[in-house]
């Protein structure tokens, strides 16, 4: 560590009591709150912040709506599935019975012909 730039303490104690009178000083330069540059800087400020909550509303009320027509979608995308899912399966019990009406007729013929064939012995 370095020494200090003044060496004697009195130097020191001067400087240390010019920086705090360089501090009062400017807290003093500082205009009181009722002056028309720092009422505005306030209502300015107030102002953005008042910009921005209603921006956040917004974007609340954004994203609300978004994913209420995120489920509106989901939604009609499960109806529509299920309704493929039941046109399937009409789908297949229909041709279930049409493989069964067929293997029945196909059985009723191979008896036909059996009863034929025994009938001419």
């Amino acid at each position: 560590m370095g020494a200090f730039k003044d060496s004697l303490f009195s130097e020191r104690q001067n400087a240390s009591a010019n920086a705090k009178k360089a501090l009062l000083e400017k807290f003093k330069a500082k205009p009181p709150p009722d002056d028309p540059a720092v009422q505005a800087r306030a209502a300015e400020r107030r102002a953005i912040a008042e910009a921005r909550e209603q921006r956040a509303v917004e974007r609340r009320a954004a994203r609300a709506e978004e994913a209420a027509r995120l489920a509106a979608e989901q939604a009609a995308r499960d109806l529509e599935a299920q309704a493929r899912a039941a046109e399937e399966a009409a789908r297949a019990a229909e041709q279930a019975a049409r493989d069964l009406a067929l293997k029945a007729q196909r059985q009723a013929a191979r008896d036909a012909r059996y009863a034929a064939r025994k009938a001419r012995r």
